[in-house]
């Protein structure tokens, strides 16, 4: 298997010195059992900034076992320390081959490293039918075979009833009780996520944060428009806007936006049933 780790998979090269770290450290823990490792997210689609989360996958052939965990969340420590500010940046799970394959165990929780952290946990964030789309259609080999071979095509029904799922399930939770996103972080990150599962349900396909505000902008109501600008703006430095009490306007603009967009869903599921 061809193993050697792209050079240059990102136009910043203090990015790709961190990512070339993190791909040679994990092979060097993982020895025979790596398979491949690949960026996805909006460095995959093209449509990144300098404030982009760094999406990566890693592929090995059978579940971690305990001692390579250990040895993960060592190996992570280590990168997340770096003299970059990237390596804070970097967020992505460990699928087997077989599950990553299909969607068959989609949703089971995997091995993740989250945005800002340098510690592994058990979530089923990335094992998504949006992810393994991504990762066919656009994912960025650092280390191992093209991505196109490892995932099976995702349906397009498949794709949107997951969209409209995650919009009403995490939607639910925020009208039931808006203090999970009473920080900047996660107020502004629930604008742009909401604009980009309806985007995403209206063109058919998984888009980046950037394409989906821009898309929201110019086909919803323009009250809106506020909203998502200052949410945009408010992308850079979460480590900081994290710990900051989200200003209680926004967070109750907020709601009503996350209410608006899950009707929004619902219509455009109903035309598809009607259709």
């Amino acid at each position: 298997m061809e193993n050697t780790i792209a050079t240059a998979p990102t136009p910043y090269p203090e990015l790709n010195a961190v990512l070339h770290e993190l791909v040679e450290s994990a092979q060097v823990v993982l020895g025979e059992s790596f398979v491949a490792a690949c960026l996805q997210g909006s460095f995959a689609v093209g449509d990144f900034d300098r404030h982009s989360d760094v999406d990566f996958i890693m592929v090995v052939e059978e579940e971690l076992s305990e001692d390579q965990v250990l040895a993960l969340q060592i190996m992570h420590e280590r990168i997340y320390n770096l003299d970059c500010g990237w390596a804070q940046h970097l967020e992505g799970s460990y699928f087997s081959r077989d599950v990553l394959r299909n969607d068959a165990q989609g949703g089971t929780p995997l091995w993740y490293l989250d945005n800002g952290s340098w510690t592994l946990i058990e979530s089923g964030h990335d094992n998504t039918i949006v992810v393994r789309w991504v990762v066919r259609q656009h994912g960025i080999a650092l280390a191992g075979p093209d991505p196109r071979t490892l995932v099976d095509p995702m349906p397009a029904a498949a794709l949107c009833q997951e969209i409209l799922e995650g919009m009403n399930n995490w939607g639910n939770q925020i009208l039931a009780d808006p203090r999970i996103i009473n920080n900047r972080f996660y107020q502004t990150f629930a604008v742009l996520h909401y604009c980009r599962m309806l985007h995403d349900l209206h063109t058919g396909f998984p888009g980046s944060k950037r394409a989906a505000t821009e898309w929201a902008k110019a086909n919803l109501e323009p009250g809106w428009t506020g909203l998502i600008d200052r949410s945009w703006a408010g992308r850079p430095i979460p480590e900081r806007s994290v710990r900051q009490t989200a200003d209680p306007e926004d967070l109750k603009s907020t709601v009503e936006f996350v209410r608006y967009i899950i009707e929004k869903g619902q219509q455009f599921s109903a035309s598809l049933e009607t259709g």
